[in-house]
């Protein structure tokens, strides 16, 4: 299947809240969205702005995701990606965070980094970050608060220039906490 991405575009709104209102998101911070709410976000410039841009995913005419691009004024952008469930689990994610970072570090040479985060108990998107060659940085326990008053930890994955030129990746000196004095 060939993806392709196309920028949002502010005369996308009504599609925007069709897409964020019609699906389930169990690993965002609301599952489901409600259409006042997504068209506020689309109002607001939440998609598409100085600071922010997003895409669509597509295949074959049908919008199979969307990536939003946060922070694009920082040397370390953040992103939030969303399939839709028909999709979820065919390796879509995968290739688009792959696109999305190729798309930070060559259009902004200032960028440093890229960090995303995601809930603990979201394995398929762990090992996607992993498979891109992202490196987990971070672990905030209680972190990530959900519907209900359930309160998850939270992961939080990034991508270095020198290491996504390179092709390698280099882990955080995990080991290096001074010892307590007494």
């Amino acid at each position: 299947m060939d993806l392709t991405y196309r920028r949002y575009a502010a005369s996308d709104a009504d599609d925007l809240v069709a897409f964020l209102a019609g699906d389930t998101w169990p690993f965002h911070g609301l599952a489901v969205v409600d259409p006042d709410r997504a068209r506020q976000w689309a109002a607001d410039g939440r998609y598409g702005n100085e600071e922010n841009r997003s895409f669509w995913i597509a295949a074959g005419g049908d919008t199979l995701g969307l990536i939003r691009l946060m922070d694009l004024g920082d040397s370390t952008p953040v992103f939030d990606l969303r399939i839709r469930s028909p999709y979820r689990g065919q390796g879509i994610g995968g290739r688009a965070l792959t696109w999305l970072t190729e798309y930070l570090f060559t259009e902004f040479p200032g960028i440093r980094r890229v960090e995303g985060t995601t809930r603990q108990d979201n394995v398929a998107m762990r090992r996607t970050f992993l498979r891109c060659g992202y490196v987990k940085e971070a672990h905030y326990r209680d972190g990530w608060p959900s519907a209900g008053g359930a309160v998850h930890d939270a992961v939080g994955y990034a991508i270095l220039r020198r290491d996504w030129t390179s092709g390698t990746t280099t882990a955080p000196a995990w080991n290096d906490e001074p010892t307590p004095e007494r």
